[in-house]
């Protein structure tokens, strides 16, 4: 039996894929297998660079826009959604569609439409730029204003304090977000909240779990991609919480030896949009390098599965060969 070098990993419980991740990158995967390459993907079907580039070599295509699918073909929506505009654009494109949206961000979009339609001014906390921030505000974009952390509260503007209500992206900080409703709350007294707290139970459970684990970590690895916001968040939370350093990390081979240097104790977790072989690696890195004693922390169970996007059951090639055959019959017919 080896001595225990006083190196240790506290790995965070729960980490990695979420069930909307999970849902997602199963419907791209099922689709290949039903309908045979190509399958288009507008964006990034999750934010996660290793599994965008297993999902390529599988035959997937990831477009930006819908107007990149050629006609007859099958594109599906990523897991962040899509505002109405992009569903509308793929049936004028002739194309059949998946929507892989997460459940938990359709929830969001519905809260939109019925706060703007009861004519509501919507203060939609998330960063700018973001794929599900633009999808839920094109849902009802004359009645919501995005507000990008408690920096933007001063300069919100709205017709009637007393008809305001704030939704969020799934993915922040709920700390950070609690401070922004905090503002917002202090400039607006009579401020909603939605019916049921925005940011998934997923993102809440791995930052609870990065909490636990920061105060007594040197150093906290977060595996996930630079453009995964809830990925991003963890390294954010992991410092706030005591972590004296954290990075972010695609993969092992991005890790410097140099951040282990007085270092006795690692926390590893991963983002929501993460498989666990990345993870895996990591422990085997750290392993080689004297840190082999690794101890859970876990903050939350989960149990949560959703269904495969029911598009998955019908003919969507025979759909989408319908389609340019109308396009075709209503061309003759103009022509005639």
């Amino acid at each position: 039996m080896t001595a225990s070098t006083g190196r240790r990993v506290l790995l965070a419980a729960p980490r990695g894929y979420c069930a909307g991740v999970d849902r997602a990158v199963i419907a791209v995967e099922k689709a290949l297998e039903q309908y045979g390459a190509p399958i288009y993907v507008r964006h990034e079907i999750v934010h996660n660079k290793y599994v965008v580039q297993t999902l390529e070599k599988k035959g997937a295509i990831f477009v930006e826009q819908t107007e990149e699918v050629p006609p007859g073909n099958i594109v599906m929506f990523s897991a962040h959604g899509v505002a109405p505009v992009v569903h509308e654009e793929a049936e004028q494109g002739k194309l059949a569609t998946i929507d892989a949206t997460c459940p938990l961000v359709t929830k969001v979009h519905k809260e939109a439409v019925r706060f703007a339609g009861e004519d509501y001014d919507i203060l939609l906390i998330g960063h700018e730029g973001h794929e599900e921030v633009i999808g839920t505000s094109g849902e009802a974009p004359d009645h919501i204003q995005l507000v990008d952390g408690p920096g933007d509260v001063a300069k919100v503007e709205v017709r009637d304090p007393s008809r305001v209500v704030w939704l969020s992206q799934t993915t922040l900080s709920v700390d950070e977000t609690m401070e922004t409703v905090d503002a917002l709350k202090e400039k607006f007294p009579q401020l909603i909240s939605p019916p049921s707290d925005d940011i998934c139970y997923a993102t809440q459970n791995r930052q609870l779990a990065v909490k636990q684990m920061g105060a007594e970590a040197d150093l906290v690895i977060v595996v996930g991609s630079r453009n995964s916001s809830n990925s991003k968040r963890l390294v954010e939370v992991a410092k706030l919480a005591g972590a004296r350093e954290a990075f972010l990390v695609d993969f092992a081979e991005e890790i410097d030896e140099d951040w282990l240097e007085g270092v006795s104790t690692v926390g590893v977790t991963s983002g929501a949009s993460v498989p666990e072989v990345l993870v895996e690696q990591v422990l085997e890195w750290l392993s080689q390098r004297g840190f082999e004693d690794v101890e859970i922390v876990k903050a939350a169970e989960e149990s949560i599965t959703f269904s495969l996007p029911k598009e998955l059951r019908r003919d969507l090639r025979e759909e989408a060969a319908a389609m340019i055959a109308q396009r075709t019959e209503a061309g003759d017919s103009a022509e005639g």
